[in-house]
């Protein structure tokens, strides 16, 4: 195995462009995403740094972009709120050793080749639980769009507070940077955004005008000094040593693996986006473990969990870049910037950040399956808004499982429909033209029942086979035939068993045949008399 998958230098020219485009889009995307999570926007930029590399050296997506994204950060922001109310003097800490955490076990996930299996997700599932994320990344904006900065915590526990809205003044200085900031990442022209990222433009716009026009944003109800980001802390990040409390172990482990699973399905989703507009197949497995190295390093430096980052993924292959190269050029340039020029983003208005990341919502709400709707099997969409409201509104691994259930149901229902609509029964020679000549001679014979299963057979079916043959009557002789049922399962294997016990009972002589080694030993085994089974 290589060292470094994808790694070529044929490309490097637009390896490098890319890589600078994609670092100067990420740095407004760390910022906020940073000061979304509660961990502090140079969280955010130690960890587009740190995933940003190691995730682009050792992944198995070439030009894959890494970094904090929308889905990550919430569930950053709920560890590091519970975490800190928890324990205020080591409740960060303690979130970033969630954060190590979650990259090991995608490591292990690598190891254990379990890409394949997150690949399997269904879309109804995958896009509730995206849209959830999208529909919780913009609620989660509205008290930094409307200045209502002391508002903070959960999806719920904001619904509550602005339910009294009444004690709030709404800061008309942020809602008009907000608004101008949305106009901007909305609408600003095509040729425009070729030259700068729009997210970036507006960065620079909103902030150039609340520093030249503090008078029309600020005032003494809301000093200037309320509605900027602050002082972002210099230099290299330090070594954060796990710290552990002993009544949060188990809370801590579920809190990494739910960190896991989901930035796993987010990059492997991510890497999808990259294999079909560069037309080549990443390693899942591989970007499992690129992935895991990236969030371990990022937890132990103080750094947010990161994934595969659609956007500037994209932005990354428009601009040129199509190897581990530009990923890690992408994260060189935020360092470079972390070290000589976070004391200038101190002026950056707490509005434009939340309006960005409100951009950043509605581009991962699942628009083109509300658009289909209507064309959409009802089953996609009950599991869609299923998977949506509980996201929104209790718990995302919740979301996850509920949706796989109810999918694996449904899918069962359906196969166990095809299964039973595929048996054949035949007592009369009428109904038996299809057969061949060898069973047409036992159908003539009088009272014989030829009864045909077909397909893989699964428990889903059993009762329904059985149900469907105690309804046959008047034969002295019943034909199961297995020729075409290349498996079973133990559950289908009893089913088979009673029908023997209803035929003993009846009396009618019964044969088995057309079992393949595999089945037949199947039957055996469970005590169907060898006799029997031909």
């Amino acid at each position: 195995m290589k060292l470094i998958e994808n790694l070529h230098f044929d490309n490097i020219r637009g390896d490098i462009t890319g890589g600078i485009t994609a670092g100067v889009v990420a740095l407004p995307f760390a910022i906020a995403m940073g000061l979304a999570s509660g961990a502090g926007a140079i969280a955010g930029l130690y960890g587009a740094i740190i995933t940003g590399f190691f995730a682009a050296l050792f992944g198995g997506t070439g030009a894959q972009v890494s970094g904090p994204t929308g889905p990550m950060t919430v569930v950053m922001a709920m560890i590091v709120t519970k975490y800190i109310a928890l324990y205020p003097e080591t409740g960060l800490a303690l979130a970033f050793t969630v954060v190590a955490l979650g990259g090991l076990f995608q490591i292990v996930f690598g190891i254990l080749k379990l890409g394949r299996f997150i690949n399997l997700m269904p879309h109804p599932v995958t896009s509730g639980f995206m849209t959830g994320i999208g529909v919780i990344i913009i609620i989660l904006q509205v008290p930094q769009v409307l200045g209502f900065y002391d508002i903070k915590g959960s999806t719920i526990g904001i619904f509550s507070q602005l339910g009294d809205i009444e004690n709030y003044f709404v800061n008309t200085g942020a809602l008009s940077i907000a608004i101008i900031t949305l106009v901007i990442v909305y609408l600003l022209p095509k040729r425009v955004r070729k030259v700068i990222p729009s997210p970036l433009f507006a960065l620079i716009s909103g902030t150039l005008i609340l520093i030249l026009f503090p008078q029309y944003f600020a005032s003494e109800a809301e000093p200037m000094s309320t509605m900027i980001l602050g002082d972002i802390p210099t230099g290299l990040p330090s070594f954060h040593m796990p710290v552990w409390e002993a009544s949060m172990v188990a809370d801590m482990i579920a809190s990494g693996l739910m960190l896991a699973v989901l930035g796993s399905i987010d990059s492997l989703l991510t890497s999808l986006v990259s294999d079909e507009i560069t037309r080549t197949h990443h390693k899942s497995d591989r970007e499992l473990i690129g992935q895991g190295i990236g969030n371990t390093f990022s937890g132990l430096f103080g750094g947010l969990p990161g994934a595969g980052a659609t956007m500037r993924t994209m932005t990354n292959v428009k601009a040129g870049g199509l190897t581990p190269i530009s990923g890690a050029i992408h994260a060189v340039l935020l360092l470079i910037i972390v070290l000589g020029g976070a004391q200038y983003a101190k002026e950056i208005p707490l509005a434009v950040l939340g309006a960005i990341l409100v951009k950043v919502g509605t581009d991962i709400i699942d628009w083109d399956y509300f658009k289909d709707l209507f064309k959409t099997p009802k089953a996609g969409i009950l599991i869609m808004l299923t998977v949506l409201g509980i996201t929104v509104f209790y718990n995302l691994m919740a979301a996850v499982a509920v949706g796989l259930i109810m999918a694996s149901l449904i899918f069962l229902q359906r196969m166990t429909d095809v299964q039973l609509a595929s048996i054949v029964a035949v007592q009369t020679i009428e109904e038996a033209a299809h057969l061949d000549e060898e069973h047409q001679e036992l159908i003539r014979a009088g009272n014989t029942l030829f009864y045909q299963l077909n397909g893989p057979l699964s428990f889903g079916s059993a009762k329904g086979i059985v149900r469907d043959f105690s309804t046959k009557t008047n034969y002295d002789r019943a034909i199961i035939d297995l020729s075409n049922v290349p498996v079973i399962d133990y559950t289908t294997s009893r089913g088979i068993a009673e029908i023997c016990s209803i035929c003993e009972e009846k009396p009618a002589e019964i044969t088995i045949v057309g079992a393949n080694t595999k089945v037949r030993h199947f039957l055996e085994n469970i005590g169907i008399d060898k006799t029997i089974v031909t």
